[in-house]
């Protein structure tokens, strides 16, 4: 069996678009979508991506209804098939990058051979780890206020943001725009974030920060969702309970990265380094990057898909330009 032009790892919106922009382009690209398995499920790394943990989608283009987020990986994911890609449901567990064609080992199976690859792996949120955290995910815990911020259950309701650094400001003070009140939960006495995000939050009459506290546990209903969180004090063990809509982690997020081994530049972070402004190229020549794998500052459904068709372009010319292309 010939080594495939492009193979595409993951089935997010940058794999899916990366794999619908390779397949018209006649790359016939094979995309690993992850396997199906019990690991997969507790880090929330399934196939079709984070947005497949999420609800309903007001943000992106073409759907002014809204869309629920597995409706949309899903048709996205049918698409790609539609023009031409081939899906396993398999994860690559490592890969040999220094050695061409190159060599992609998958859980099941005998390792594949392929003229080029694309990264498209995402980033997990990170969360607290609490049972009744992972009870309401969806039902008001969530880890992207840009995302769901202004869904009809945050509106005009007090909310809670976990985090202390500037991506957990950020999150308060976006989220200040819908809610009537946001605590601000971090367990020590003063914020991590700059000097000038500290300023911007602490000045914000919405935002009310809980010092030296961490959740003990999320409250909430089957009915209503989260209805509230318990506090803790770190200094006392004192407890308190106080009434929100909602609950927000920004305690950072995880790139999907640990299959590679070393085999590609990473960033301080841990996300693969762009090597050129504009590009998607990676350290690996004929190895490019897409969407929250590499991208650690917009994190949007959106900005995924762009890198997924910015990727599959790159991979085309190159392929193209090494006389590789099928």
């Amino acid at each position: 069996m010939p080594s495939p032009a492009l193979v595409i790892i993951g089935s997010g919106p940058a794999g899916w678009t990366a794999a619908i922009y390779a397949a018209r382009a006649n790359l016939k690209p094979v995309v690993y979508e992850g396997a199906i398995i019990e690991k997969n499920r507790l880090q929330g790394t399934l196939p079709l991506g984070q947005l497949a943990l999420t609800t309903e989608v007001e943000n992106f283009p073409g759907f002014p209804d809204g869309v629920m987020g597995p409706e949309l990986m899903e048709r996205c994911r049918k698409q790609a098939v539609k023009f031409g890609a081939t899906v396993v449901t398999d994860d690559i567990v490592s890969v040999d990058f220094s050695r061409r064609p190159f060599v992609l080992t998958p859980l099941e199976g005998a390792p594949i051979q392929a003229l080029s690859v694309i990264v498209a792996t995402g980033a997990r949120a990170n969360y607290l780890g609490l049972p009744s955290e992972d009870a309401f995910k969806n039902r008001g815990v969530s880890a992207c206020a840009v995302c769901d911020g202004a869904l009809p259950r945050f509106r005009n309701k007090a909310l809670a943001v976990v985090g202390g650094g500037d991506s957990a400001i950020e999150e308060a003070t976006f989220l200040t725009k819908f809610a009537s009140r946001v605590y601000l939960i971090h367990r020590r006495a003063e914020l991590r974030a700059s000097r000038i995000m500290q300023e911007r939050a602490l000045s914000n009459p919405k935002i009310s920060p809980k010092w030296n506290t961490v959740i003990d546990e999320v409250l909430g209903t089957e009915k209503e969702g989260v209805t509230g969180v318990r506090l803790k004090s770190v200094l006392d063990g004192s407890r308190e309970e106080i009434p929100v809509a909602g609950m927000f982690c920004a305690i950072g997020h995880t790139p999907n990265t640990d299959f590679l081994k070393g085999q590609l530049e990473l960033t301080e972070k841990g996300y693969i380094r762009w090597k050129q402004t504009n590009r998607t190229v990676t350290s690996v020549e004929g190895v490019f990057a897409a969407g929250d794998v590499a991208d650690d500052y917009y994190r949007q459904a959106i900005t995924a898909a762009g890198t997924g068709c910015m990727a599959a372009l790159d991979s085309e010319r190159w392929l193209a330009a090494k006389g590789l292309a099928h």
